[in-house]
């Protein structure tokens, strides 16, 4: 029998891949998502990368959006995020009823912009601002448009003060710690400051008082203290901070002004720390962020500015519109975002008060604590901190380990379902790789039991390992967030 010539097909071999294509987009939507005919209008799935041709229902839509998202990560078992992952069923009903309302039409929603000022009211309160009534503050989308507002209030401050030099060269500059949230690179590199950053020293994991000092000059606009990083969860000196700046200016003329960046601990240090002075109190404190959908307690996105007085905040930054036939003033960079936000802020404020507050903290530094403790009792590991701050510990593998590594551990729980970031300190500290263990109101005693069980569980499977399996250092990040 001859052979068939190499240029024929046979009757079996007739697909080609854009054949493939259209039997995988076929078969991709289950019948059942049809509204009542299970084989109508479901012949082929939707587009992914053009608009479909026509509309589809509603509850097909729903299904198809709904089964892609199960492959994202459980948002509770993210120990990783700082931001909310649990609100009470009231909360986020009060947030339904106003995620049509925009926030930048005060006029239009004068009680929406009411919740707004009187939670900048209360924040002014609880970080201890001379004259609350006198604070001026908004809320922005988080911490990193907060950020940016203050920086650059920090900088039209300081080119009012130098008119003379700023047009002939003089190149303003911003004194941190390398630690910092990267939204302070990026106002840097828009806002063309330059940025002062402190390296790592040792066991120091966030900025040094003394030469923060040592870095400012004619030409400084501000100081960043964190109050929390990120990195370990430590708070920054901000009172020795303040303390070097006075020194430097009884020494030089030099008035540096400090902002406090507490994403995260300006809502643990006023209820868990109340002797702690790193706010208002220190009168070199200038402003101060917070990110509300963080442990502020609400979903995201929300943070809030505040400045001491109007004193610190430019007139000419300050938008003003129509409120109620007076004028509210406005400082923001984004304008339409929804009020849902706002409101669910004020309405936790309402719900917790500070009483509720203190609880909610403090069952989640317990909960912190205690499972630092337990780790750092398990032979391969030691800890950097202990979650006695923020609600935030890092930990890394003891000198003896020398067959895993911490990027082995986080991919490993990764199989459980637990995401826990590893990552690499920057400089001076590239050589210090750890984990972090971020807890947050929802993350319970029995789920941090649960994490430890799933650890202890993996832990003689890494044992047996010859060496560690290796990472791509490109992928190694910090979980800035």
């Amino acid at each position: 029998m001859a052979l068939r010539s190499g240029t024929e097909k046979s009757e079996g071999n007739t697909r080609g891949p854009a054949d493939d294509q259209t039997e995988r987009r076929r078969l991709s939507l289950n019948p059942f998502f049809g509204e009542a005919d299970p084989v109508g209008e479901m012949s082929s799935a939707p587009p992914k990368h053009r608009l479909p041709d026509g509309p589809m229902p509603p509850s097909t839509a729903y299904q198809l959006v709904h089964d892609e998202l199960m492959l994202d990560g459980n948002s509770r078992l993210n120990l990783a995020t700082f931001v909310t992952t649990w609100m009470e069923t009231q909360a986020g009903v009060l947030m339904g009823e106003c995620r049509d309302k925009n926030m930048i039409d005060k006029d239009e929603y004068p009680r929406t912009a009411e919740l707004e000022r009187r939670c900048v009211a209360m924040l002014a309160d609880l970080w201890n601002a001379p004259d609350p009534s006198l604070a001026v503050g908004c809320s922005t989308t988080g911490s990193s448009e907060a950020c940016m507002l203050a920086g650059l209030a920090l900088k039209r401050r300081w080119m009012a003060k130098n008119r003379d030099r700023y047009p002939g060269g003089a190149r303003p500059n911003l004194v941190m710690g390398i630690n910092v949230q990267v939204c302070w690179e990026k106002f840097c590199n828009f806002w063309e400051v330059e940025p002062r950053l402190l390296p790592m020293e040792g066991d120091r994991f966030h900025l040094d008082p003394q030469a923060a000092a040592d870095l400012c000059d004619e030409n400084t606009i501000g100081v960043v203290a964190v109050l929390g990083s990120t990195f370990d969860g430590s708070y920054e000196p901000v009172a020795e901070l303040c303390a070097a700046l006075d020194a430097l200016q009884e020494r030089t003329g030099l008035d540096i002004p400090v902002h406090v960046d507490g994403a995260s601990g300006a809502m643990i240090a006023p209820f868990l720390d109340e002797d702690l002075v790193w706010d208002f109190r220190l009168p070199r404190v200038s402003s101060i962020n917070t990110s509300g959908h963080k442990y502020g307690l609400v979903y995201p996105g929300v943070g809030w500015a505040l400045w001491r007085t109007s004193a610190e905040l430019p007139d000419e930054l300050v938008f003003r519109v129509n409120y109620l036939g007076g004028e509210m003033p406005t400082f923001a960079l984004n304008f339409s975002r929804p009020g849902a936000q706002v409101v669910a802020q004020y309405y936790t404020f309402l719900r917790l008060g500070r009483d509720g507050y203190r609880a909610v903290q403090q069952t989640t530094r317990d909960v912190a604590c205690a499972l630092a403790r337990k780790i750092g009792e398990i032979d391969e590991f030691r800890l950097l901190t202990r979650g006695d701050q923020l609600p935030v510990f890092a930990f890394t593998t003891a000198p003896h380990v020398t067959n895993f590594d911490v990027f082995d551990v986080s991919r490993r729980l990764r199989e459980h379902g637990w995401l826990m970031p590893a990552y690499t300190f920057p400089a001076n500290r590239e050589d210090l790789s750890v984990l972090r263990v971020v807890c947050r109101n929802g993350f319970s005693a029995d789920l941090s039991a649960l994490l430890l069980d799933d650890l202890r569980l993996l832990l003689p499977e890494l044992r047996l390992q010859p060496q560690p399996l290796g990472r791509d250092k490109s992928k190694a990040t910090a979980f800035h967030h």
